[in-house]
C-alpha cells in the first residue's frame, strides 16, 4: 500500500463523515421524511448545480469514459462533449413546473409525482420495481469503479478496497440522508474540478506537450486522432444514440429528477443552469482528454478502465496523487449516495407506505426502516460487485437506458400534456422497458442504433395509443410560483 496516497484519502473520508454528522444533527428538528429524502427543499443555486452535476458525473465519467477515450482516441473526447446540455435540459424541461407540482402534491419521491399525476397504484409499483432493478446495476458499476480506483492508485487489493469503499458509503449515506448527500456533493464538485485540472496539466507535461502527445497517438494508430475513432466506432447512428442516452434521456433518470423538486426558489434554478453547465464542460473535457492523451504515456494497458488511476500514480507526486484520488472518488460517491437514497425512498415511501399508509405517523419506525434499507442495499451491492467486467461503461449505459425507457415519457408528457392518463403511461413503461430489454439482451441494434432509441420511439407511440383508453388524469397545471 502507498501511505502517501492513502493519507489524503483518509482525510477526505473523515470530512465526508463530518458533513454527515452535521446533517444528522440538523435533521433532528425537522419532519423525517421531508428532510431525510429531499432536505426540506432548501437547496440554493450553487448547491443545486453541484449536486446535479456530481450525481450525473459518476464512475463512468472518471473511469469508464476516459477508459473508452484511451481505447478509441480523441474522437471519443468530442463524443463526450455531447453531454454538455444535460444540466440545462434537466432543469429547463423539468425545473420550475416539476418543483411547483411537487409542492402542490407534497411529493417526496418521483413515484409520488407519478401517483399524483396518474392516480394508478399499479403504475407506481411497476415504476418502483423498475427503478430498483436498474439501480442495482448502476450502483454496482460505481462500487466496481471505486474498488478499482483504490486497487490501482493506492495498492489496495480489489476485494479489500471494495469492502472499505462500500461500507463507508453505506454508512455515511444511511446516517446523513439527503442533506448530507447534497452538502457532500457541493464539496465533491469542487474536488472534482480541482483534480481534473491538476491531472490534465500533469498528463500534458508528462507526454512532452500537447503536440508531442498527439504525434505519439498518431504513431500508435492514426485512427486515434480521427473524428471516427479507432475501429471507426464513432458513426452517425452511434453518436445519435449516445446523445439520446447520456444527454436528452437524462431527463428521465429518477435520481436526477428528484433534484428538481428539492431546490429553494427560481433564482436557484437560474444560477444552477449556468454553474452546472460550466462544471460539466470542464469535467467532461478534462477527464476524457486526459484519458485519450494517456495512451501516449501508457500505450500497453490491457484494461482501459485503469488509465486514470494509473496516470495518477505515474504523473503526479504521491501526495498530490492522494489528493487527486479524492476527485474520482467524489464522482463515484456522489452518484451512489443519490441512487441509494432514491432506492431507499422507493422502498419506504412508495412500497411500504403504499401498503401501510397509517404507518406515516410512526416517524421512529420510518427512520429505522429508512436507515436499514439504505444500509442493507449498500451491503448487497458489495456482493454484486465482487466479480467485475472489464469495461464498466457498457454496464452503466445499460442501466441508464433501462431507467430512461421506463420514466422519460411518463414524466415529460405528464407535465406538458393535460389529457394524459394512466393507461398511456403504463403502455409506455411496459413497451419501452420490454423493447429495451429484448434488444439489449439479444445485442440487436436496428439501423446501427443503440436500443434506447427504438425503445423510446416505441414508448412514445405506445403512450399516444394507450392514452386513447381510460379517463384523463388530473391536469398537471402549476397553481403557484416558487
Amino acid at each position: 500500500m502507498q501511505t502517501d496516497v492513502i493519507l489524503p484519502l483518509i482525510g477526505y473520508l473523515l470530512l465526508v463523515f463530518g458533513l454527515s454528522v452535521y446533517a444528522y444533527r440538523r435533521r433532528q428538528k425537522n419532519n423525517f421524511l421531508n428532510d431525510y429524502f429531499i432536505g426540506e427543499r432548501s437547496m440554493g443555486g450553487f448547491v443545486l448545480a453541484m449536486t446535479l452535476t456530481a450525481t450525473y458525473i459518476s464512475a463512468s465519467s472518471f473511469i469508464g469514459g476516459p477508459g473508452a477515450a484511451y481505447k478509441y482516441g480523441l474522437g471519443w473526447v468530442l463524443l463526450a462533449m455531447i453531454q454538455l446540455p444535460a444540466v440545462w435540459l434537466s432543469l429547463g424541461i423539468l425545473g420550475k413546473k416539476f418543483a411547483i407540482l411537487a409542492r402542490k402534491y407534497n411529493a417526496i419521491t418521483l413515484n409520488d409525482m407519478l401517483y399524483a399525476r396518474y392516480q394508478s397504484r399499479l403504475l407506481v409499483w411497476l415504476a418502483s420495481l423498475s427503478l430498483l432493478v436498474a439501480f442495482v446495476g448502476a450502483m454496482t458499476v460505481q462500487f466496481i469503479g471505486g474498488a478499482r480506483l483504490l486497487e490501482s492508485a493506492a495498492g489496495i487489493p480489489y476485494d479489500t478496497g471494495l469492502l472499505i469503499f462500500g461500507i463507508s458509503i453505506a454508512l455515511y449515506t444511511s446516517f446523513g440522508g439527503f442533506r448530507a448527500s447534497v452538502l457532500n456533493d457541493a464539496m465533491q464538485g469542487l474536488v472534482m474540478l480541482l483534480g481534473t485540472v491538476l491531472l490534465l496539466v500533469a498528463v500534458v507535461h508528462a507526454a512532452g506537450g500537447l503536440h508531442a502527445a498527439v504525434d505519439k497517438l498518431q504513431h500508435i494508430d492514426p485512427k486515434l486522432v480521427s473524428p471516427q475513432g479507432a475501429d471507426d466506432i464513432l458513426s452517425v447512428p452511434f453518436m445519435a444514440s449516445f446523445w439520446v442516452l447520456v444527454c436528452f434521456g437524462v431527463i428521465g433518470l429518477p435520481h436526477t429528477a428528484v433534484r428538481c423538486i428539492s431546490y429553494k426558489d427560481s433564482k436557484a434554478v437560474h444560477r444552477a443552469i449556468i454553474i452546472g453547465t460550466v462544471v460539466v464542460a470542464v469535467l467532461m473535457f478534462g477527464m476524457h482528454l486526459a484519458g485519450a492523451l494517456g495512451r501516449a504515456i501508457l500505450p500497453d494497458l490491457t484494461i482501459p478502465d485503469l488509465v486514470i488511476p494509473t496516470l495518477m500514480v505515474q504523473v503526479l507526486p504521491p501526495f498530490a496523487a492522494g489528493i487527486f484520488l479524492a476527485a474520482p472518488m467524489a464522482a463515484i460517491m456522489s452518484t451512489i449516495n443519490a441512487q441509494l437514497l432514491q432506492s431507499s425512498a422507493t422502498i419506504v415511501k412508495d412500497l411500504y407506505l403504499g401498503m401501510r399508509p397509517q404507518a406515516i405517523n410512526n416517524e421512529k419506525r420510518l427512520a429505522r426502516l429508512s436507515w436499514l434499507s439504505t444500509l442493507l442495499l449498500g451491503m448487497l451491492l458489495l456482493l454484486a460487485a465482487w466479480r467485475p467486467p472489464e469495461m464498466i461503461i457498457w454496464l452503466n449505459l445499460l442501466a441508464f437506458g433501462g431507467l430512461e425507457a421506463v420514466f422519460l415519457w411518463p414524466l415529460v408528457l405528464g407535465l406538458y400534456w393535460k389529457r394524459t392518463n394512466a393507461a398511456g403511461a403504463l403502455c409506455s413503461m411496459v413497451s419501452g422497458a420490454g423493447c429495451y430489454t429484448v434488444l439489449a439482451a439479444a445485442k440487436l441494434q436496428p439501423f446501427s442504433l443503440h436500443p434506447i432509441i427504438p425503445a423510446l420511439v416505441l414508448g412514445l407511440i405506445a403512450f399516444v395509443v394507450g392514452n386513447r383508453f381510460g379517463s384523463p388524469s388530473p391536469a398537471a397545471e402549476p397553481e403557484s410560483s416558487i
